[in-house]
């Protein structure tokens, strides 16, 4: 080999080593200081919820056994019982052919270690002959999100689907089997103003309390993000009745909104319950992905991928830190197939139990998943993947 090509070949060395250094480098995933992560999948564990063909409950709607979480189960709620890990799932039935076309209900399961569940057989929450059929049949419960307060009651933020208007529904619990339906949350503000526009997805505002996650006030109020395109929020003094947040001109106050060019590019849309740390208020939101020139091209189109958000302790409604990356994405087979083929981690449920936070997902709109952060040992979020 002469001097000539040698050289040459030592300097395309170099430029592979140099542009193979800055991929790894563009791969790395860093987390501001003030946000939690990353989170860790436990090694053959996930999905820990998956559909159950053999699970029968007599609907009262249509007075008849159904498979009532035969087809799917996904977008779960989580808290903390008697020392246990307790998630509440969105479960799907067969008598439809798409998402949104079948009836869901809410299923209940269990947990000592937060990682292997045991089931109830029946749904705990699920249309029925009462004062909410109206607002929940034929679509059923879904999505729920739940957290608990001080003295002990859970409190349940749903969505009511009639197959006409998704609207956030609101139920209270002593035991998380037992639920009292109070209907939309909505309905009394404003003289009704925002009672028949579509709304869902709310995360209420929690704290830690020593080692207990509860909801927790702001000025003597309780406070909530919520939101599917937008994030907006609301205020109650009794947790059953709600006033969204508006501007000067009584419209909808806009706290964050989707970013062209980023992985939430399409739709910012509430997770789990919002925490009050030291460092201001973080919620956890779920971003989807613009499938065209609008989105992020390093992530699918059309995919949902976790992201965090900072607001201000003084001004809840101003957000003052952003990730500009998912600190979780659809990486696993099973959140990247299924009955959302796009991939989804749709995250709902959080919660801090023996120093650590689980987090409880959806997989691809079919299973449920977990990840888990320790705050004292935390790991890398997920990597950004590279073009």
């Amino acid at each position: 080999m002469n001097k000539g090509l040698i050289k040459l070949t030592g300097v395309l060395s170099c430029l592979l080593l140099f542009n193979f250094s800055t991929a790894q480098t563009k791969g790395q995933n860093t987390l501001p200081k003030w946000a939690f992560g990353g989170f860790v999948r436990p090694q053959n564990i996930n999905p820990i919820i998956s559909p159950d063909t053999n699970a029968k409950f007599f609907d009262p709607m249509s007075n008849k056994m159904v498979g009532w979480e035969a087809d799917y189960t996904f977008n779960p709620a989580a808290t903390v019982k008697s020392g246990k890990i307790v998630v509440l799932y969105r479960s799907e039935d067969k008598t439809g052919v798409e998402i949104g076309t079948r009836t869901s209900r809410i299923g209940y399961a269990e947990s000592a270690d937060g990682l292997k569940f045991n089931r109830k057989s029946k749904p705990v929450m699920f249309p029925g002959k009462d004062s909410q059929k109206e607002f929940e049949w034929p679509g059923g419960c879904e999505d729920p999100r739940v957290a608990v307060t001080e003295t002990g009651t859970y409190v349940m933020f749903y969505t009511q689907w009639n197959r006409k208007i998704p609207r956030l529904g609101v139920a209270t619990s002593k035991d998380l089997v037992t639920w009292v339906k109070h209907g939309p949350i909505f309905r009394k503000a404003y003289n009704g103003k925002f009672f028949n526009i579509p709304h869902k997805s709310a995360s209420i505002l929690t704290k830690l309390e020593g080692d207990r996650q509860v909801i927790t006030k702001i000025n003597g109020k309780y406070w909530m993000y919520w939101g599917e395109l937008h994030v907006f929020a609301a205020t109650s003094t009794n947790l059953v009745d709600w006033n969204p947040v508006v501007d000067d001109k009584g419209e909808l106050k806009q706290l964050i909104s989707p970013r062209k060019g980023y992985f939430d590019s399409d739709l910012t849309e509430c997770g789990p319950p919002a925490i009050m740390t030291d460092k201001g208020i973080i919620l956890f939101y779920n971003g989807k992905n613009h499938p065209g020139k609008g989105g992020d091209k390093r992530f699918n189109g059309n995919s949902y991928c976790a992201g965090q958000v900072l607001f201000s302790s003084n001004d809840p409604t101003k957000a003052i830190g952003r990730l500009d990356v998912p600190f979780l994405r659809p990486m696993a087979s099973f959140e990247k197939s299924g009955q959302y083929v796009n991939g989804t981690v749709f995250i709902e449920g959080l919660v801090y139990f023996k120093e650590k936070w689980f987090l409880y997902y959806g997989c691809a709109d079919s299973k449920v998943g977990v990840a888990v952060f320790d705050p004292h040992k935390p790991a890398p979020p997920d990597p950004i993947p590279l073009l």
